[in-house]
């Protein structure tokens, strides 16, 4: 018996260390098909990628990805139709895309806010508004609640804000654990298909369409990397501790902030996090957008833009519309 344990536990660790090597040379060429499109800053001795582009006298606006994303979310079509107004700052959060995780267990919302705001402000951003996509949108809140002086006003997509009462989605709950995590996560790249992908991100999208072109452009195998999974698994885990730490301080946010929110999402419900969210805001406005899901920074594009430019004008960065 002891052998055969022993033969079973060398068998094991072969085929692991097999499927190791094939997550390896799947994470190179996701990264050779995806490459960065902007510069790496060193911030607290971490990278940053950000991309910049649009008006260059236009007001400092910096769209931060969700979860599980990176810069080519924002840059698939919205930047674009940003750029000839505002200076567009996108910013990979810490952990994904290329830029590197300030710690092992998942970078708090306080610490990503922070990051990001001194990377942008070391590409010259000054007061920028700020864009955040679901979990990108409560990195953005915590941006405004603990240093609302260096923003001038807060667009917010999709974005979880209170407390919820649906656990840790499995994939998550593992991938945070020390020891399934260690396990697991590095063999993703090899074992997951284009197909579960696509899969994944039709559902994410639903019941709006994948916009044609986005699997190919978004390149979501790079957030598949060891890397990105494990910051993912740990920002995910550690998000509604934070979440109710932040509430309290929702009310002293005298910022303009504009929420926008599909009301059939599933992902994060419009009943649990929009609509309280506009009663603890001081000066915030809510808008449905009707009949759309998740992704609306692409499903509601021009509720999105007009969103935008709404802050914009009550930050006294735009003509009124």
């Amino acid at each position: 018996m002891l052998k055969l344990a022993l033969y079973s536990l060398v068998v094991l660790a072969l085929v692991w260390l097999a499927l190791w090597l094939l997550a390896q040379r799947a994470e190179r060429a996701a990264e050779a098909a995806t490459p960065p499109r902007g510069e790496i800053e060193i911030i607290n001795g971490a990278a940053v990628h950000v991309v910049v582009t649009g008006a260059p006298d236009g007001p400092d606006l910096v769209l931060i990805h969700g979860s599980n994303g990176h810069t080519r979310d924002m840059s698939f079509s919205l930047a674009a139709k940003l750029a000839p107004h505002y200076r567009v700052f996108m910013v990979d959060r810490p952990g994904l895309g290329y830029s590197a995780a300030l710690g092992p267990k998942g970078d708090s919302l306080r610490a990503q806010a922070s990051q990001i705001a001194e990377a942008v402000k070391a590409m010259g951003a000054k007061s920028p508004i700020v864009l955040g996509h679901s979990y990108g949108g409560s990195v953005a809140l915590a941006w405004a609640a603990y240093a609302p002086e260096s923003l001038s006003a807060l667009v917010l997509l999709a974005t979880p804000s209170h407390p919820w009462a649906t656990p840790l989605d499995p994939l998550y709950r593992a991938g945070s654990s020390p020891l399934l995590g260690s396990l697991f996560l590095p063999l993703l790249p090899a074992v997951i298909s284009e197909s579960y992908i696509e899969a994944t991100l039709t559902k994410v999208f639903a019941p709006d369409p994948v916009p044609e072109g986005y699997f190919d452009y978004f390149g979501p195998k790079l957030s598949l990397r060891h890397a990105s999974m494990r910051a993912t698994s740990h920002q995910r885990a550690n998000l509604l501790s934070e979440i109710k730490e932040m509430v309290p301080l929702y009310p002293e946010i005298s910022l303009p902030v504009e929420i926008l929110h599909g009301t059939n999402d599933i992902t994060v419900g419009l009943k649990i996090h929009a609509e309280p969210l506009l009663q603890d805001l001081p000066n915030a406005t809510l808008t449905s957008a009707k009949g759309h899901g998740h992704m609306i920074q692409h499903s509601a594009e021009t509720e999105t833009l007009a969103a935008i430019h709404r802050a914009a004008s009550r930050a006294g960065l735009r003509p009124a519309p």
